[in-house]
């Protein structure tokens, strides 16, 4: 087993983060297999150095070690700007020019991860590409493309067993994706999990149940770019009082904090049940 935690320096870790990370290492070890950590640094407006080093304190901290050197995505925008051509060239990729304020206005429907996106800019082709357009991916032609999409195996507690990928469903639940950002023209978290798994050997991906209706489209890029595509675990999410996901966005209290109150890796790993 190669398994991996692979948290964006956008912020400091919170105890969501902890129990993720401790879950990738308890399940590697349990297989005698190995756990690895991955920078995913391709927001390149919201990722800082200073988050990054935090991920190896608060890590080191909890008792948690990794191969060497680590992973980073900034390091690698050149293989993923390879995968977006060799996409372009087969037709699967159009530029975007519209804004989160154009698609909510377009009348696009509730998916998985917000709205999806109605297909305004979807006739244009790669000839038309505009500075601070965004690339986006055909999903329709990208799942003709892929043939036959294999079989998920989820190892997980919520949904263990073996799921079949609806391609209808998929188109209405996610749309077409970006896979390089506008303005920034940061490759996309869809492009560098897939790409950075494939290219790690990942045999298993453990990750939160949140992204569970990521794995469709996983599958897709996957299948489309000849990727093996991993067995999956999605573990639950920590939650506050309320029920509401612990995120950084909403500013749950970060691991360093808990240290500096004199908390030990004991008894985090009380405060999240592992």
């Amino acid at each position: 087993m190669r398994t991996r935690f692979a948290p964006s320096p956008t912020g400091y870790l919170h105890l969501g983060h902890a129990y993720s990370a401790l879950t990738v290492w308890n399940v590697a070890a349990a297989t005698g297999g190995t756990a690895f950590l991955r920078i995913e640094d391709f927001d390149s407006q919201r990722c800082k150095p200073v988050y990054e080093q935090a991920i190896y304190d608060d890590l080191a901290w909890l008792g948690l070690d990794w191969p060497t050197p680590v992973r980073r995505a900034s390091d690698h925008v050149a293989d993923y700007d390879a995968v977006l051509a060799d996409l372009a060239e087969r037709g699967l990729l159009y530029p975007c020019s519209c804004s989160r304020s154009d698609i909510k206005h377009a009348g696009g429907t509730a998916g998985w991860d917000g709205i999806v996106y109605p297909g305004t800019c979807r006739a244009r082709s790669m000839s038309d590409v505009r500075p601070g357009d965004a690339l986006r991916l055909n999903l329709a032609a990208a799942i003709e493309a892929a043939g036959p999409l294999p079989a998920i195996h989820e190892t997980g507690p919520l949904q263990a067993g073996t799921h079949t990928i609806d391609p209808q469903e998929t188109l209405t639940q996610i749309g077409d994706p970006v896979l390089k950002r506008r303005e920034t023209g940061d490759p996309a978290y869809h492009l560098v999990v897939t790409h950075d798994d494939a290219v790690q050997e990942m045999t298993h991906v453990v990750r939160g149940a949140d992204l569970w209706h990521a794995i469709s489209l996983h599958v897709v890029i996957q299948s489309l770019m000849d990727w093996p595509v991993p067995t999956y675990h999605h573990h639950d999410l920590i939650r506050d009082e309320a029920g509401e996901r612990l995120a950084k966005i909403s500013h749950s209290k970060a691991i360093r904090a808990f240290r500096d109150e004199g908390a030990t890796p004991a008894d985090l790993r009380r405060i999240i049940g592992l």
